[in-house]
């Protein structure tokens, strides 16, 4: 898929190749031509799981855009999303999901994502949707009216998706594995870092999400859950 802000800079005219990511091999396919065609990209590069994407990006793959599904077999919620971004921060993310929930988007807008296509959008609202991305800026179906943020002193899913939103790409490794109950000493170790880097970096986190404690961070971690997010 294209994708525009990356490090290179592209836009709608310049992009090259984009990677799509998802479990359906015929979607695939279909997306793929969809953008080269409309886009005249070079190259669409397909993975089936959040792992196999995120292995083609650590092994040097370069690309201008992404294409999102939410309902992978390896990733919950807007887990997927925030992976992306970690390894790609400059990378623009177009969610293209059957989960089209007003609640949902909201969502993955807040938590990064640069646009929002439902699957049973034409190819052509496709198409234009990441030309605006590629260009710079955001999309979201016509007519959706996106739930506002909420006012209470606990984040709820989409805020949270929000502030975990405003991580680094280290913040978010560190607090997944916070989230796997793993000490600063075992972080530390994880990562090749000091385990001062560590506390510093749970310390911003903690300020980021607005919370007390590494057990609060974590709950905030697992509201981004879309059942969650549905049963409000």
């Amino acid at each position: 898929m294209d994708v525009s802000g990356t490090a290179r800079g592209a836009t709608a005219t310049l992009a090259q190749s984009a990677l799509v990511v998802d479990d359906h091999p015929l979607f695939c396919e279909a997306l793929s031509l969809a953008l080269k065609g409309g886009l005249g990209l070079k190259q669409v590069v397909t993975a089936h799981t959040l792992g196999a994407a995120l292995d083609m990006i650590s092994g040097g793959l370069e690309i201008d855009a992404v294409a999102l599904d939410l309902n992978l077999p390896d990733v919950s919620g807007v887990d997927g999303l925030l992976r992306l971004k970690a390894a790609t921060p400059r990378t623009p993310v177009v969610v293209v999901s059957a989960m089209s929930d007003a609640r949902i988007v909201a969502q993955v807008m807040r938590a990064g994502a640069a646009g929002f296509v439902p699957k049973n959008a034409p190819s052509t609202e496709l198409v234009s949707a990441m030309r605006l991305v590629l260009d710079g800026e955001l999309y979201v179906p016509p007519g959706m009216v996106l739930p506002r943020q909420g006012s209470g002193s606990e984040p709820d899913p989409a805020d949270a998706a929000e502030r975990l939103g405003d991580l680094t790409p280290q913040q978010l490794r560190i607090l997944g594995l916070v989230c796997e109950g793993k000490l600063n000493k075992q972080i530390a170790f994880d990562l090749d870092i000091a385990e001062t880097t560590v506390k510093a970096h749970i310390t911003a986190i903690l300020r980021k999400l607005g919370v007390q404690s590494r057990t609060q961070a974590v709950l905030v971690a697992r509201k981004v859950s879309f059942s969650d997010i549905l049963r409000d």
